[in-house]
């Protein structure tokens, strides 16, 4: 072969060993299977009603990974994000009392309580060195005792006005689905286009040599944890529009701690960090919303959902990592 052919070849592999690639080409052939097999169950699949729902459930999973991303990306994680989605929709509702008036106090409340909780996760990590599984861990078993004590159930009211955010749309998309796209494109913008985002990608690749090139290793944790529970606040805030009310176990009935992890992974962030980024997460939340939406349409039980769901996501991360090792022989 000519050297302009190799060169040719190595970059066209190179682009399809790209993670978010992989997850995207993924995404359209579950898309392709999926109508195909609604279609012989005598449905139908691609319908206005189902791409509206996809990003309407989408939406809330979408935000909380795309603060996770941000996490995984320095090399930690927060599990505490599905019991603070709790809190938070709970500090709403009861702040806000039905009242209009009371919605920026309630949405202040919310990014308040947030930013707290990611600045005591940010140090125990940073400061006190514990491990991010096990401080975040702690984080969210102090919540649950918080909501435990404090709610037997739904509390709080939301004004209709603040519920157009959980239920109106601009033709075919939510305005949910425009509220994680926003949310999406400033994560991309500080880590593609800020010193931060540097610092975030040096962090997880290396948090020593990172700390001795002269980064801040200490704040770029606290504030990735911040980041990354501003995003799980924002959640809450949707989900309570949606209710019109806050519930104590919002965040963890819809399982948002290993949720978007799964769909973080799945988009080909590294976990170790340091590779990776925002555009991968959105494709892995779409990928799990589509698979969803398949298995409703076909009602599928929820121990085979649970179980297909797992399969994707293992054999997702089997093929980043094969590829990339691929790759990384192919350029020696």
């Amino acid at each position: 072969m000519t050297p302009n052919v190799l060169a040719g070849s190595r970059t066209r592999f190179a682009a399809l060993a790209n993670p978010t690639s992989v997850v995207f080409l993924a995404l359209a052939g579950v898309i392709l299977v999926g109508w195909a097999l609604v279609a012989v169950d005598g449905g139908q699949f691609l319908t206005m009603e189902t791409v509206v729902g996809v990003q309407q459930r989408s939406a809330a999973l979408g935000i909380v990974a795309v603060g996770q991303t941000l996490a995984i990306m320095a090399g930690s994680l927060d599990l505490s994000v599905a019991y603070l989605i709790s809190l938070t929709s709970l500090v709403a509702a009861v702040t806000m009392a039905g009242q209009d008036s009371n919605i920026v106090l309630a949405v202040g409340a919310v990014m308040g309580v947030s930013a707290l909780v990611g600045l005591v996760n940010g140090l125990m990590i940073s400061k006190l060195r514990v491990h991010a599984f096990i401080a975040t861990l702690g984080v969210s078993l102090i919540i649950k005792g918080i909501l435990s004590d404090l709610y037997d159930g739904p509390a709080g009211r939301v004004p209709e006005s603040f519920q157009h955010l959980g239920y109106d749309r601009l033709g075919p998309v939510p305005v949910s689905a425009l509220l994680w796209a926003a949310v999406a494109l400033v994560a991309w913008f500080l880590l593609r286009r800020t010193k931060y985002g540097y610092r975030v990608y040096a962090v997880g690749g290396d948090v020593e040599v990172a700390r001795l090139s002269g980064i801040r290793t200490d704040r770029v944790i606290v504030v990735t944890h911040v980041l990354c529970s501003l995003c799980a606040g924002i959640a809450g805030l949707l989900l309570a529009s949606r209710l019109g009310a806050g519930a104590p176990t919002v965040g963890t009935d819809g399982g948002y701690d290993l949720e978007s992890i799964a769909a973080v992974v799945l988009g080909g962030t590294a976990l170790a960090g340091g590779r990776g980024g925002v555009a991968g997460t959105v494709g892995g939340v779409l990928l799990l919303a589509v698979l969803d939406s398949v298995f409703n349409q076909l009602e599928v039980n929820s121990f085979f959902k649970d179980v297909v769901r797992g399969v994707v996501i293992v054999v997702a991360v089997a093929v980043y990592a094969r590829r990339t090792g691929l790759a990384g022989r192919r350029r020696t």
